[in-house]
């Protein structure tokens, strides 16, 4: 981000810590960070708002900067005609949310950068998302759409208020969602049915381009797969991870995942990294791996966490624990890509006399694949070569990637978000159990610890922290993901200190967030008071839905606890929001998901010392196979089950660590040995 000679003492952006935020601090737009000051200063002056969205390693809103927030003479219009206000979404997922909601409702496709026009109590009343400095593509240039707007907010006041209004009530309707029932497993069917119509059967994913990860869609076709023994399910997640995990948006030299693709043969990303996605793409890759050991799945998973202990940790609080930083921008020295793709040439000179095999293999060309550059991919050769084979492309890999550590590298943002730590801490405790690397699950507790050190204040959850600074009342979504989190560490540990962390985040969202009147959880707790309405959906966005994950946690704690409140309230959230499906089922995957291990969950229980080498075993083969609705459950000699679980008062047979494998209020005779486990799965 270009910066300018002279800062602008009206910037007021400085002070924040958001990456996001400081890329504008020397705009000469007057910007202002979202909050009470901004709102009375619109009031004061009677200037409508103008509120831009987006966040650090977004293209295009580099973009918009460059052309627009640069520009002296459109800033000048901005300074004159509003109060600017500037609003990282990363930091504010509540008011992206909100805001986003708003475009859509005006007919407009959302995304970043999101530019909105609000009154002066930050009611909007149109919008859109990045637009040129004058017009062209035929998108209206922002300096005349700057003087329109004010225009019409000062000579129209009745068609702005109509507006206002017409969307207050449409947003109001929304935070409504339709109730409905238990969704039962007939209804889950047919949405996967319905749904497996969408995949591109050539190259996977869902329609054409742009592509995204999708990943609870594809979860949710792979738990229709091990219901229903459709291979149609099955084949779809496997030809899409195939087709992501060889294609471009897949960095084959450093690992991860770029955010989405925007060719519908996954060849060209956009560039950015995002934490979220690549928690949920481990989560996957390691799910479809525990049942087709497929080694480009194990591989892809193993070169993407080594890029996130490399590449992505942030700074290290005063216990020297480090949780995830956020993002890897899509640029470098002003340039999309320019970070990731090669010439032949300089492909050649690294690599020398390796560099014709290498090139066979990657789609390098003189020509290139991408504007005169290659985008490493093995896309037109996706096949796993012989041992030997792989060795040889793995050091050419590695000579390729020292080169290009020189570089002038992508943006970072290293800022830590609770909720896709939770994502990413989730996945890697599954991966570490699955592949076996207590390294991993090590990664993931530090994490976990750093969060719970660093980002709980006054008995609170905070969303953000950077730079040793704390932002913004967390979401619901934090809660819901670091719940997750914690029950997949205590599944993988054993310690009790995990399910009371789960057990004190439910309470928290229970006394902050909970919909009295409606049931479901608002997005935002009930003491935020910056928000012109509380959000309340159960639609999945980039992320999976906060309400939807909830359904998991509370259905989990209910059959590790024995406690019935938790069972209560999981129907209760299903039934608040079951009602869409009858509308829109397509963004409430994680809601069905969630469901379905509600209704579906399989419990095995392992009875014996975790230290005893027998019952590492058991839980060796409980890993072993891929289960969606898997519940882990290792009681110690002196512990004792819930008295409501099937299992109760089972335990230890000869002295010896035995397995129980329970579904509803029926468990299996025990067994003792991985492989009759394995069996009593398998039939399961």
């Amino acid at each position: 981000m270009a910066h300018s000679a002279t800062p602008n003492p009206n910037n007021k952006l400085s002070a924040e810590t958001s990456p996001y935020l400081l890329q504008h601090q020397d705009n000469p737009v007057d910007w202002w960070a979202w909050g009470e000051a901004a709102l009375a200063e619109a009031k004061k002056t009677n200037r409508p708002i103008l509120l831009s969205v987006g966040y650090a390693a977004c293209h295009w809103c580099h973009v918009m900067a460059h052309e627009s927030f640069e520009d002296p003479e459109i800033a000048a219009l901005m300074n004159k005609l509003y109060v600017n206000i500037k609003v990282d979404r990363e930091e504010r997922p509540d008011l992206d949310a909100i805001y986003q909601q708003a475009l859509a409702l005006l007919g407009q496709q959302g995304g970043w950068p999101l530019t909105m026009f609000l009154t002066a109590e930050g009611r909007p009343f149109w919008g859109g998302t990045y637009f040129p400095p004058a017009s062209r593509w035929g998108r209206p240039g922002f300096a005349d759409v700057l003087a329109t707007l004010a225009e019409t907010y000062a000579k129209e006041p009745d068609k702005v208020q109509k507006n206002v209004d017409g969307l207050r009530e449409a947003m109001t309707k929304l935070a409504s969602p339709q109730a409905g029932g238990a969704i039962s497993m007939d209804i889950t069917n047919q949405i996967a049915t319905r749904l497996l119509e969408e995949v591109d059967q050539a190259q996977g994913g869902i329609g054409q381009a742009p592509k995204f990860p999708q990943v609870p869609l594809f979860q949710m076709f792979w738990r229709a797969w091990k219901r229903t023994k459709n291979q149609d399910f099955k084949n779809a997640v496997v030809l899409t991870l195939t087709r992501m995990s060889q294609g471009g948006i897949y960095d084959h030299l450093g690992g991860g995942f770029a955010r989405y693709s925007v060719d519908a043969n996954w060849l060209v990303p956009h560039f950015e990294k995002m934490l979220y996605d690549n928690a949920e793409l481990i989560g996957l890759l390691t799910l479809t791996w525990q049942e087709t050991r497929d080694l480009l799945f194990q591989e892809r998973v193993r070169e993407t966490v080594e890029w996130l202990e490399r590449e992505m940790l942030a700074a290290p609080n005063a216990e020297g624990d480090r949780a995830f930083a956020a993002s890897l921008d899509a640029d470098s020295e002003g340039e999309e890509g320019k970070f990731y793709v090669w010439t032949e040439a300089e492909i050649d000179a690294v690599l020398g006399a390796e560099s014709a095999f290498f090139k066979q293999h990657y789609d390098v060309s003189a020509e290139g694949n991408w504007e005169e550059h290659t985008i490493l991919n093995r896309s037109q050769r996706p096949a796993m070569l012989d041992a030997a084979g792989e060795e040889r492309l793995a050091k050419a890999r590695a000579q390729l990637l020292a080169a290009r550590a020189s570089r002038v590298r992508p943006g970072w943002d290293d800022k830590v978000l609770v909720d896709w730590n939770g994502l990413m801490i989730s996945a890697l405790a599954e991966a570490a159990m699955a592949f076996e690397r207590p390294d991993w699950l090590e990664l993931a507790a530090r994490a976990f610890r750093f969060i719970r050190t660093t980002m709980m204040k006054g008995g609170r959850l905070f969303h953000a922290w950077r730079a040793g600074k704390l932002q913004h009342a967390a979401t619901l979504d934090d809660h819901a993901h670091l719940a997750t989190a914690a029950l997949a560490l205590h599944e993988a540990t054993g310690e009790a200190h995990y399910l009371e962390a789960a057990q004190e985040l439910a309470a928290l969202l229970d006394a902050h967030f909970w919909d009295k009147q409606a049931g479901g959880y608002f997005m935002t707790a009930d003491d935020v008071k910056d928000v012109i309405q509380r959000p309340k959906s159960a639609g999945d966005n980039a992320t999976p839905n906060g309400n939807g994950a909830m359904v998991g946690v509370l259905a989990r704690l209910y059959h590790l606890t024995g406690e019935q409140k938790y069972l209560d309230r999981a129907s209760a959230l299903v039934a608040a929001f079951s009602g869409e499906l009858g509308r829109n089922f397509f963004p409430l995957a994680t809601l069905i998901n969630s469901s379905e291990f509600l209704e579906n969950a399989v419990q095995i229980v392992v009875a014996g010392p975790r230290d005893d080498q027998a019952t590492r075993d058991l839980i060796r083969a409980a890993y072993d196979r891929s289960l969606p609705n898997r519940l882990l459950q290792v009681v110690q000699p002196d512990a004792q089950l819930p008295a409501r679980h099937p299992a109760a008062g089972k335990g230890m047979v000869g002295g010896k660590p035995a397995a129980y494998v329970c579904k509803g209020q029926t468990c299996g005779l025990p067994v003792r040995h991985p492989k009759a486990l394995a069996t009593a799965l398998a039939l399961g």
